[in-house]
């Protein structure tokens, strides 16, 4: 099989970077565009169906949630992995109720966000909140 191809869409260019990075660092992925907002991110996600989409909560002109939304509608089994710095169950719920499939802090290790893909990946959903 192929390298499992993610669109990451963050509005902060250091943050996209280093998760970038963090993906790129796994042989068996390729991150196949950058998008640094949920307009962006949606037109990305249509034109080039990627495997999975990382997706900021908060970012400008149209946010994560708005985009997962409207990349859902054309894509409803594409993964979606919510990224914020707020830990806060109100944005898992909104997430899990917006369809996503994960959700992840900008504040967990390397790890965890490598381990966050490979259960979306698996069509396994991921909602981890440590307190």
């Amino acid at each position: 099989m192929g390298k499992v191809r993610i669109l990451v869409a963050d509005d902060f260019d250091t943050v996209r970077k280093g998760v970038c990075a963090i993906l790129s660092s796994r042989e068996d992925i390729e991150v196949c565009a950058e998008a640094a907002n949920g307009e962006e991110a949606v037109r990305k996600a249509k034109e080039l169906k990627p495997d999975i989409v990382i997706m900021d909560f908060s970012m400008p002109v149209m946010d994560g949630l708005e985009a997962s939304k409207r990349i859902l509608q054309a894509f409803p089994d594409m993964p979606i992995l919510m990224f914020s710095m707020h830990k806060m169950e109100a944005l898992t719920q909104a997430a899990k109720n917006a369809g996503v499939s994960g959700f992840v802090t900008k504040g967990e290790s390397a790890q965890n966000l490598l381990r966050a893909v490979d259960s979306v990946w698996r069509k396994e959903p991921f909602f981890v909140l440590e307190s």
